[in-house]
């Protein structure tokens, strides 16, 4: 890399984030401006300083990384994503993808491909990791968007509050967090359940888990 690019890192394990950092820091060119383990935050981040790249990992508190990707690319920054994920999935780099993501790479990947990968979506390339076949995931990148079933009959918010019900956090917690009043959250609430057919707490959580809102272990 010839030119100086900066970094900013999201992901909510601190050791993955340090160990990270001490890879990129050892890249020629790449400087890390800063770092966030919470989705929220990063969108925030992002738009008072855009960096080059953001790593975001897809599984974030507060807003998962793929609602945070949407956002950060609808903001209209130069700002380019790259999807780095525990998910070596073609289902979750298609949705990455989707959200406006340029990249996508596995945590198991090799250190040559961070470096391939910086380059590429600071090139304005996409690049996807290569344990995943690119046909699968342009075939089911075209699904996501029209997708009338799962988590594709949510709106965005809607999305975003089934998180912080499947992280336990109370309709009081998320009105006071996304600045809305108790009775929207309610009515959010009660419309995300109607829509997935889902009316338990629990079930909530499984659903959420299984489209990468929560990590595994949060069951």
């Amino acid at each position: 890399m010839n030119t100086r690019r900066s970094i900013l890192m999201a992901d909510d394990h601190s050791l993955v984030r340090a160990g990270i950092r001490a890879l990129l820091e050892s890249l020629p060119g790449v400087e890390v401006v800063g770092e966030t383990g919470n989705g929220l935050e990063a969108v925030e981040l992002v738009r008072r300083n855009p960096p080059d790249v953001i790593l975001l990992d897809v599984t974030l508190p507060g807003l998962n990384g793929l609602e945070a990707a949407a956002r950060i690319v609808q903001s209209g920054v130069s700002t380019r994503v790259l999807m780095i994920s525990m998910h070596a999935s073609p289902d979750y780099a298609a949705r990455a993808f989707a959200a406006g993501a340029l990249g996508y790479l596995n945590k198991d990947a090799a250190f040559d491909e961070l470096s391939a990968a910086i380059e590429h979506v600071c090139a304005g390339r996409r690049y996807l990791c290569r344990a995943i076949d690119d046909d699968v995931v342009r075939q089911l990148e075209r699904r996501v968007g029209s997708s009338a079933t799962g988590i594709g009959v949510l709106t965005s918010r809607q999305r975003q509050i089934l998180q912080m019900i499947a992280e336990g956090q109370s309709t009081r917690q998320i009105a006071e967090r996304l600045s809305l009043s108790v009775k929207t959250v309610e009515t959010h609430r009660a419309q995300l359940m109607q829509r997935l057919e889902i009316h338990d707490v629990p079930g909530l959580v499984r659903f959420a888990i299984r489209h990468g809102l929560l990590p595994p272990e949060a069951s």
